[in-house]
């Protein structure tokens, strides 16, 4: 089959494809996700060097897993779900590297937020200020508790429902509404003098 017969099918189609050895179709679902995946971690994660790895990590799995997924309609939530799990244990590493720091350590080895200016030189105006904006609700969604950090982008970057993120981070459905509310209300403070 040519590539371009691919680019044409339905993300099922590729899913079935790829879950029958057609390498392909993987080809083509990976081509498909990998911008979702990055921009999951890229807003996940405080760590900018980190994201790369993750999402490298996330589209293996994928690779290697999609066989289990029994239901192709389903997909969405199975890869969100690979997404969280990794960004848990990512979080679960990080805790223990930051709890082997000595006291003595310095500050400058300690973690940080690296909060990107947009680039002075950028033109027009209107990509200027785009950038700046995107900058500052980054930094404000990962200023955010994590819990509520992956519940709102889950439901408004990935267009995951309720059930789904209850699923994916192993929540009640009370719970995800909860953080989600709390997450938009703070979000709402901090970009109130922005938006």
């Amino acid at each position: 089959m040519v590539k371009m017969q691919y680019k044409k099918m339905s993300l099922e189609e590729i899913i079935v494809l790829s879950q029958q050895n057609d390498f392909l179709a993987l080809e083509e679902l990976i081509k498909r996700i990998q911008k979702n995946v990055f921009a999951s971690f890229a807003y996940l994660s405080n760590k900018s060097e980190f994201v790369s790895d993750l999402t490298q990590e996330a589209l293996l799995r994928v690779a290697k897993n999609i066989k289990s997924l029994k239901n192709p309609n389903h997909f969405k939530s199975w890869l969100n779900q690979i997404v969280t799990h990794l960004y848990y244990d990512e979080l679960r590493k990080s805790q223990r590297k930051l709890e082997t720091i000595s006291l003595d350590a310095d500050i400058e080895d300690t973690p940080q937020i690296k909060l990107e200016l947009p680039d002075k030189k950028c033109k027009p105006n209107e990509k200027c200020l785009s950038s700046e904006l995107e900058t500052v609700i980054k930094s404000a969604i990962l200023a955010l508790p994590n819990q509520f950090r992956i519940a709102i982008i889950l439901r408004e970057f990935q267009g995951l429902s309720y059930d789904e993120i209850a699923e994916a981070t192993n929540s009640s459905i009370g719970t995800v509404k909860s953080r989600i509310a709390r997450a938009r209300t703070k979000l709402q403070e901090d970009l109130k003098a922005y938006i």
